[in-house]
């Protein structure tokens, strides 16, 4: 009987670590996706996230293209998708779109806050390691909408409160997510200097777009955004976009600090354990940690 060639049976072997590679550790084979139990509703799912992915709707035949789907399943599950109100079905323009229950899922996720839910713990247990208070905002408009803040022990209290709304391009939280969207959409909300303002008599030095789009270069080269005494003098901040499914910020993880307590040196070990909470707040909303969208 001949020999199998077990290549055809077995995943392909992890690239081994350099540490593994000295220790003369055995490759590791790589994770197989299991098959679904439920393919009907994995796909319908699948369809769903695909047309969330997109700026309009999509012909059926461009739905099964892009999933690799039999044509006569897309159309019975779309079929039922718009019998529940789930996908919205254009007869003109023979295409498919997000229908109402749909958006009636995306206020319930609103409803149920869980970015301010999912963040919160993770904001604590860093409060907890460097000693500094730290808080969670998220873009709105120009400003950012601080929806969590958790003091340290023995730290003076922010203008940083749940609820307050700050011009996005004064603060480390609003920087780390202008640098996480396109450029086209930062020069959309800054379209000339009357959209920069400044908190305090001494001018900001971002009050210009060419300015701001400089600095929003720095901040994706480095990887995170600081800001010194811009929002309150004397004290400082560095911040870290959170970013979904598609790359996109959806948040950004701050902490900010008396600047004369925590010398500069230390300021990249700092953003380290930032750029840690967000990707885990990433990784929890299903995002792709560590991303900065492409100019």
């Amino acid at each position: 009987m001949p020999a199998v060639s077990t290549a055809a049976v077995l995943p392909a072997a992890a690239p081994e670590s350099a540490a593994d590679s000295a220790a003369g550790v055995p490759p590791r084979p790589r994770p197989v996706k299991q098959a679904s139990k439920v393919p009907a509703a994995e796909n319908t799912l699948r369809i769903l996230k695909l047309l969330a992915s997109k700026r309009g709707p999509m012909a059926a035949s461009n739905i099964a293209a892009a999933l690799g789907l039999p044509r006569s399943s897309v159309y019975h599950l779309l079929g039922v998708m718009e019998a529940n109100g789930f996908v919205l079905h254009l007869h003109e323009e023979q295409r498919y779109g997000l229908g109402i229950s749909a958006f009636e899922l995306s206020s319930g996720y609103s409803r149920q806050e869980p970015l301010s839910r999912l963040g919160r713990p993770l904001l604590a247990s860093l409060v907890d390691v460097i000693g500094e208070s730290a808080h969670l905002a998220v873009l709105h408009g120009r400003d950012v909408l601080y929806i969590v803040e958790e003091r340290a022990k023995n730290r003076p209290s922010l203008v940083t409160d749940v609820g307050v709304r700050l011009p996005s391009h004064l603060t480390a939280s609003g920087r780390a997510i202008l640098a996480a969207l396109p450029k086209s959409q930062v020069r959309a909300l800054y379209p000339n200097t009357a959209a920069f303002t400044a908190r305090h008599e001494t001018e900001s030095p971002i009050m210009k777009y060419s300015v701001l789009s400089s600095h929003l270069d720095q901040v994706r080269q480095r990887g995170y955004a600081t800001e010194h005494g811009e929002v309150t003098p004397g004290f400082g901040s560095i911040a870290a976009a959170v970013t979904d499914h598609a790359g996109w910020p959806t948040a950004a993880v701050a902490v900010t600090f008396l600047e004369d307590k925590l010398p500069a040196d230390q300021w990249p070990a700092l953003a380290a354990r930032v750029q840690k909470a967000a990707d885990e707040l990433s990784l929890r909303i299903h995002g792709r940690p560590g991303s900065n969208q492409p100019a």
